[in-house]
């Protein structure tokens, strides 16, 4: 089964200096171990890029230049597909925001999540639970409940 890895897991991955990044790779482990494969949207690239490139002093920002951004992000094209953006997508992300009354920053998720349903994919790997929850085409599992 395929998991979408969020852009949280994503950025902790690619940085083994935070604190999270071991909690990240061993819980990837284990989902591999268990034959699961790993996606994501473009729009987490896109957010990767962002919180990588954002100064460290800048909330969430992890200070990287564009060049060593540019290196991780080889390297995650290479552990993970990611998805194209297919038109289906959209239905699914105006169905979503309308049924679900999503507004302000959620309406990134409901786009991840249109194209989760896009291509069928049910599970997504975030270190936000809770901005998930509200969908029930889906399930969001954090590393601790993968871990657990």
């Amino acid at each position: 089964m395929r998991y979408v890895l969020d852009t949280g897991v994503i950025v902790r991955l690619l940085h083994r200096s935070d604190p999270e990044n071991p909690r990240m790779r061993k819980a990837l482990r284990k989902l591999s171990a268990q034959g699961h494969t790993f996606v994501c949207a473009r729009q987490n690239i896109v957010e990767f890029w962002n919180l990588s490139t954002r100064p460290a002093i800048a909330r969430g920002g992890f200070g990287l230049s564009v060049a060593e951004t540019a290196v991780r992000l080889r390297i995650l094209e290479r552990i993970i597909e990611v998805l194209n953006e297919p038109d289906s997508s959209y239905r699914h992300w105006k169905s979503l925001v309308v049924r679900y009354g999503v507004s302000g920053r959620q309406v990134h998720d409901a786009r991840i999540v249109s194209i989760m349903l896009a291509y069928r994919i049910q599970r997504i790997l975030t270190l936000n639970v809770p901005d998930f929850a509200r969908f029930a085409e889906i399930r969001a599992y954090s590393p601790a409940e993968v871990l657990a």
